[in-house]
């Protein structure tokens, strides 16, 4: 099995914009391959999970250099990915629900039931990885991606694509001028989102939620260059674990629906509805600390704009800095 990485994409401050993006949806391509076999099977859930991570990383990435590679460029690579990573969907819910929501109220609910709802979820797991995972790995459609993308990155195609003048000096830019704006664009996202969000509409906080993730990615991409990232993405944490446990009470719904489908036995139905009703309370817990978790996320340092905090090209790994860097 893989090894989780730690690690993010070796972008250095010396590369363009161009460049970096290209060593950035290298690494994930790589890291999505290298998760393939154990993506096979559900005894390592870890591998579906990796991977679908990977699809979302390099399509966060064309979406965040968007100034730079215009939708209409990108749109076939991201459309492919979007629908591989959709094949592996049913997959990871049911791994999820099996692994966090069964297990999270194991002996908790005074029902019985369980592992009669347990036993209905392993058989749809099987199915999904059998029937569907399975037969996208070994598709035709998913060697053409991985063959035809890793020649776009290779050849950095986008390049060849730009026409308007904008988008040629992008593209030369520099990379630390570049993620400075871009870290800039990804934060106001968040703050538009998130500064009167409704929170009880789902809608609105499942948007706020990705414009989260993709500050979290665009931090993370950014991460070697300078001092402090790490910091920035703790702060985003606790909002990110709330926005994730919604997302994970409105799955849990829908991922129900479909195994209940059949399902005439009445004490799996009670056992559903109790589970339901219990991550939806935790979910609402949690809410209530919404404010507390955006005050942190917003009173977070920038360390792209701290001063003393750009990290040296040939000193990258040391950590080392330089003290030029202009404050905000």
């Amino acid at each position: 099995m893989p090894k989780k990485s730690k690690m993010p994409a070796p972008v250095s401050a010396n590369q363009t914009a161009s460049e970096a993006l290209a060593t950035i949806l290298r690494h994930n391509l790589d890291y999505l391959v290298q998760w393939e076999e154990t993506a096979r099977s559900w005894d390592d859930i870890e591998g579906v999970h990796q991977m679908r991570v990977s699809f979302r990383r390099m399509r966060s990435a064309l979406s965040l250099f968007r100034k730079m590679v215009p939708k209409e460029v990108s749109s076939h690579w991201s459309e492919e990915m979007r629908w591989l990573a959709n094949q592996m969907g049913l997959a990871r819910d049911l791994d999820v629900f099996i692994d966090e929501g069964l297990s999270e109220v194991t002996n908790k609910l005074p029902l019985t039931g369980q592992e009669k709802l347990y036993t209905v979820a392993k058989v749809h797991q099987a199915r999904a990885y059998q029937e569907i995972v399975r037969p996208m790995l070994d598709s035709e459609r998913y060697a053409q991606f991985k063959t035809g993308f890793g020649d776009w990155i290779k050849n950095r195609e986008w390049e060849k694509s730009l026409v308007r003048k904008k988008q040629r000096k992008r593209i030369d830019m520099n990379l630390i001028p570049f993620s400075r704006k871009l870290m800039d664009k990804q934060e106001r996202q968040v703050l538009t989102s998130g500064s009167h969000v409704n929170q009880e509409s789902q809608k609105e906080m499942h948007q706020l939620r990705i414009e989260c993730k993709k500050l979290r990615y665009a931090a993370e991409f950014f991460h070697p260059l300078f001092q402090g990232m790490g910091d920035f993405i703790r702060h985003m944490k606790g909002l990110q674990d709330l926005l994730g446990l919604m997302n994970d009470v409105a799955v849990m719904q829908q991922l129900l629906d479909i195994l209940l489908a059949d399902i005439t036995d009445p004490e799996i139905q009670v056992y559903a509805g109790g589970l339901v009703g219990w991550r939806t309370s935790h979910y609402h817990h949690m809410l209530e600390r919404f404010e507390q978790y955006w005050e942190e996320l917003i009173e977070a340092k920038h360390p792209w704009w701290k001063k003393s905090a750009l990290i040296m090209p040939d000193t990258a790994n040391s950590g080392d800095s330089i003290l030029n860097s202009p404050s905000r």
